[in-house]
């Protein structure tokens, strides 16, 4: 699959530098997405996203948008799919521009997009509690109980966008994402009562209890089902993860489209496995499928393996 195959030129999100971060901001909905800036010319220069201009940076909300551009990795149109995705993991942008040899801008590539295209691959037929053996920080948790200051250390010490709610009982409540936190200080949702005529001040909003920012609509499924249902439900959902609970609604890990890029990049070293089947049932395919991803894993922790010859 080439780049020009997936290069998305209509319905791109384009906003001028001169506009308030606020009101650019207010188009996007997660710390991966993206705005693209473009000059009274016409000409690209940058990209607006919530992680770099919030999360990183800290930018206030009343900041013009080019004083709080991000330059993303450059992609080309010769650019492999699997280069794309360990630039969408490295940069924790999901929206990236395709530039030519002479950075005229000429697109863009989604994470959304790509995943749809391999929907249907058979890198994603492997059991979820198989790639959760192999996964780092599968599941970091928050109590709903516990103060906005506590979840925005973790999210802050662990690196990561997301963290799943529980109870004291250790059952699943929610999910809150960093992005939704970080956020509402720079664009209040809440609106303001009688006598406030500031809002909610960011003091009285990091000592609020973080069930007040849960997101109780989460989409769960087990360890025994497959990668792929996972990707099926945050295509058809439009929601980048799905927790993973046990049968008592306990969560024991979470799969986001991170996952299924980490797996895109991982697929150009499977040249150094041989497959080869013969007489095997649907059934003994799926789960040859599943082992034969497993062992890709592991095959690239050994890089002067040359090759790795596999006969069912």
């Amino acid at each position: 699959m080439s780049l020009p195959n997936i290069l998305k030129v209509k319905n791109i999100i384009r906003i001028s530098p001169d506009i308030p971060l606020s009101k650019a901001l207010s188009h996007l909905s997660s710390s991966h997405d993206a705005a693209f800036v473009f000059n009274d010319d016409e000409k690209y220069i940058g990209i607006i996203n919530p992680y770099y201009c919030l999360i990183k940076s800290s930018h206030p909300g009343n900041s013009k948008v080019e004083n709080c551009l991000y330059h993303p990795p450059r992609i080309r149109e010769s650019d492999s799919v699997a280069k794309v995705a360990q630039h969408m993991i490295d940069s924790k942008i999901h929206y990236l521009p395709v530039l030519s040899d002479k950075n005229a801008f000429l697109g863009i590539v989604s994470a959304r997009h790509i995943l749809t295209i391999l929907q249907n691959s058979k890198l994603f037929n492997i059991k979820i509690n198989e790639y959760l053996k192999i996964k780092k920080n599968s599941l970091i948790t928050v109590y709903e109980d516990d103060l906005v200051t506590e979840a925005m250390k973790t999210f802050k010490s662990r690196k990561i966008s997301k963290l799943v709610v529980i109870n004291r009982n250790m059952k699943l409540k929610g999910i809150v994402a960093q992005y939704d936190l970080i956020n509402y200080l720079v664009s209040p949702r809440q609106k303001k009562h009688k006598g406030d005529k500031k809002g909610i001040r960011s003091e009285s909003f990091k000592h609020n209890r973080i069930t007040n920012f849960t997101q109780n609509y989460v989409l769960t499924l087990t360890p025994d089902n497959l990668l792929k249902d996972a990707l099926d439900m945050i295509l058809e959902k439009e929601i980048g993860s799905v927790v993973i609970i046990d049968k008592d609604n306990h969560p024991v890990g979470i799969i986001t489209t991170r996952d299924f890029l980490r797996l895109i990049n991982q697929a150009s070293k499977f040249e150094k496995i041989e497959e080869i089947t013969n007489n095997l049932s649907k059934e003994s395919s799926r789960i040859i499928s599943g082992f034969f991803n497993n062992l890709a894993f592991w095959v690239k922790r050994f890089p002067k393996l040359s090759k790795f010859k596999l006969f069912f």
